[in-house]
This record gives C-alpha cells, sequence and structure tokens, in this order.
C-alpha cells in the first residue's frame, strides 16, 4: 500500500497501477526504507478499476496533500510528493506505523483483531460470496496462477455449493407437492425425470 503514487493513478480514465513497493531493512545498523518497482510476482503488476469511493478518498487525500504543501512551503518534505500514503509534513509512512496503527484501530472500535494483511482476505471472500469468479478474484489479487488463489478460497466456495444443494432439494420438494395426487407409477416418472435433469 505505501507504494501507491498519484503517477499511477488515473483519475480521468478511472484506473489504479499496482507497480511499485516500499520496504523497511537495515543497513549499517540502522533502519532504512527500500522504494522499488519489484513485486513479488509477474502477475502482482496490475491495473485495476478505481472503485468510486476510493477515488472519492483519493482525491480527499490529494487535496490535503495541497493544503500541507501550501501551508508549510519550504518546512514541507516533497521528498515523496509523488506518494499517497504521507504525514502532513510530507513525510512517508513507515510499514509499521501502518501495521501498529491498525491494530489500535480494531482495538478502539472493538473488531476481531487480525493482521493488516488479512484485510486482502476479507475483501477477497467479501468477492467470492458475491459470486465473483475464482478466476477474477486471482486478477485482483496479483496472483500467479489460479491454483494458488483456489487452494486458499476453496472451503469459502462450499457455500456455494450448499447453495446449489438446497436449490436442488426445493426443486424435489416442489416436485414432491405436485406429486401428492398422482399415481405411484406417475410419481416414479415424475421422480426419475427430476433425477435425470439434475445429473445433467
Amino acid at each position: 500500500m505505501l507504494g501507491i503514487r498519484w503517477s499511477t493513478i488515473d483519475f480521468q480514465r478511472g484506473t489504479i497501477s499496482i507497480n511499485h513497493k516500499v520496504t523497511e531493512g537495515k543497513a549499517g545498523g540502522k533502519k532504512v526504507l527500500y522504494a522499488e518497482d519489484k513485486l513479488k510476482t509477474k502477475s502482482s503488476f496490475r491495473t485495476l478499476p478505481l472503485i468510486t469511493e476510493v477515488r472519492t478518498l483519493l482525491q480527499e487525500v490529494k487535496d490535503r496533500q495541497e493544503y500541507h504543501r501550501r501551508l508549510l512551503k519550504r518546512s514541507y518534505d516533497n521528498t515523496y510528493s509523488d506518494y499517497v500514503c504521507v504525514d502532513e509534513m510530507g513525510k512517508i509512512f513507515k510499514p509499521n506505523y501502518i501495521t501498529d496503527h491498525f491494530g489500535l484501530l480494531l482495538k478502539r472500535y472493538q473488531f476481531r483483531v487480525i493482521r493488516f494483511h488479512d484485510l486482502c482476505h476479507s475483501c477477497d471472500s467479501l468477492l467470492l460470496a458475491q459470486g465473483i469468479p475464482i478466476k477474477s478474484i486471482q486478477d485482483w489479487l496479483g496472483h500467479s496462477t489460479f491454483a494458488t488463489t483456489a487452494n486458499t478460497y476453496s472451503h469459502l466456495d462450499f457455500s456455494s455449493k450448499q447453495e446449489s444443494a438446497k436449490a436442488i432439494s426445493a426443486a424435489f420438494s416442489r416436485q414432491e407437492c405436485k406429486t401428492s395426487h398422482c399415481s405411484n407409477n406417475e410419481r416414479q416418472i415424475i421422480t426419475n425425470n427430476s433425477i435425470e435433469f439434475t445429473a445433467n
């Protein structure tokens, strides 16, 4: 998330590109930030639609940054002016700041404690629950293979199988109601046709 830059957001076309990351490491015994155009896999590089709510939020962040830049003038740090995630002074947020404050927010609003990375799984679980195909979720996540996504969320997909089972059961129930006044032979014919239809 820290690697998102304004230059990769197209407000007119409504897209946001993922092609950069910011991480923290050690050099000479000190913590340093590394900014690079290097992601986990080739599939991690992707362009996604800019959701309306996210577009509005990003525009507010951009306007707020411009306000602080004008207010602080020379005191404002323009080193990371292309980055979205910076503080009021223009300094980029550190990875630990995001994860630590995320935990504090969860505690403040009495939400279940999860890792910041778990938000990714939460999002995609919701997509799957809304009937979005796993292949589309794979593209959204940036997984390199379909199997990676399928294996991760296969347990969630079981709910769709349960819904299918309920639909089939309901179909049989309707047929039973229709056949309540039929002869035994007629009832068998209808039941056989239902089984054949379900198998196909």
